[in-house]
């Protein structure tokens, strides 16, 4: 109970820091460097006519509906990267398959990986045109491999003793890949997944400066336009949203980790590194 308290706590201060400084950054640029005519972008568009309440006006506002695209793309790409790196993952472990079966299949990752999200971005532009789906294409592809890489190092890095005794009672590859590999290393697929959906969301947001949908679209529109107080808005909007992710996600992982190796992390440490002291107290409780 008392770890919990302080849990909530330390999120409570640490959403309020992030809150209180972005209000403040915003409170001091506005006469300096940009003016308010940059907030525009949190109004509602004048066309089409907004529906919502009049509390939600700012849902019809580019911001936010260049932000939700950039959400989705990232939810997409990773769940369809996650679909596709999980074979690919098992089919490049050395301790699971032959040589003639690894090695191509280590040669597609790493083409995947090759370069980065931006640059298949331009690709798949050209070849399905502009929007969305060529974002998701491409950190989809990026995605595979990524994870792949972080799933066959896994695999591989798991107990061999499962693996001889299923060898032993005579189970096929995929009955090995299905019963003891995935439940064996699924914690940690799930943090790389997690981790990979809190990349895709930064990338997301660059992506779009190409035509690959997302907030980069409205960020590259009015940097033509030369109205950088709007394209600084855009920026701080994507600092706050960025950081509330990034805290979620270290959280998220946490329950996914082997605590032998990592302790769960606290919300205030995200900002302040724990002392070898205050580690020591924490783990009396």
């Amino acid at each position: 109970m008392i770890s919990v308290d302080r849990e909530q706590k330390e999120l409570l201060v640490s959403v309020s820091v992030l809150i209180f400084g972005f209000c403040f950054l915003v409170q001091l640029t506005s006469g300096l460097v940009w003016d308010w005519n940059g907030w525009k972008v949190i109004e509602p568009q004048s066309y089409p006519p907004c529906e919502a309440n009049r509390f939600l006006q700012f849902t019809c506002s580019t911001a936010w509906i260049g932000m939700i695209e950039t959400l989705k793309i990232a939810v997409l790409a990773t769940f369809f990267g996650m679909i596709f790196s999980l074979p690919m993952g098992l089919l490049s472990s050395r301790n699971l398959f032959p040589q003639y079966i690894t090695y191509p299949s280590r040669t597609v990752v790493s083409a995947c990986r090759s370069l980065p999200s931006l640059i298949w971005a331009i690709i798949f532009v050209i070849l399905v045109g502009l929007g969305p789906t060529a974002g998701v294409l491409a950190m989809s592809v990026y995605t595979v491999g990524y994870l792949g890489k972080m799933q066959y190092e896994a695999i591989e890095g798991m107990d061999s003793a499962p693996l001889e005794a299923a060898t032993a009672m005579g189970l096929t590859k995929s009955e090995v890949s299905v019963g003891i590999v995935i439940p064996e290393t699924a914690n940690h697929l799930i943090a790389q997944m997690i981790f990979m959906f809190e990349y895709n969301v930064r990338s997301g947001t660059v992506i779009g400066i190409v035509g690959a949908g997302g907030i980069g679209y409205y960020i590259n529109l009015y940097l033509k336009f030369l109205e950088y107080e709007v394209v600084g808005a855009y920026l701080l909007i994507i600092f706050l949203v960025v950081m509330l992710i990034d805290l979620v996600s270290i959280y998220l992982r946490s329950f996914f980790t082997d605590e032998s190796e990592n302790t769960k992390p606290t919300w205030a440490g995200v900002f302040v590194p724990p002392t070898p002291s205050s580690e020591k107290n924490e783990s009396e409780f």
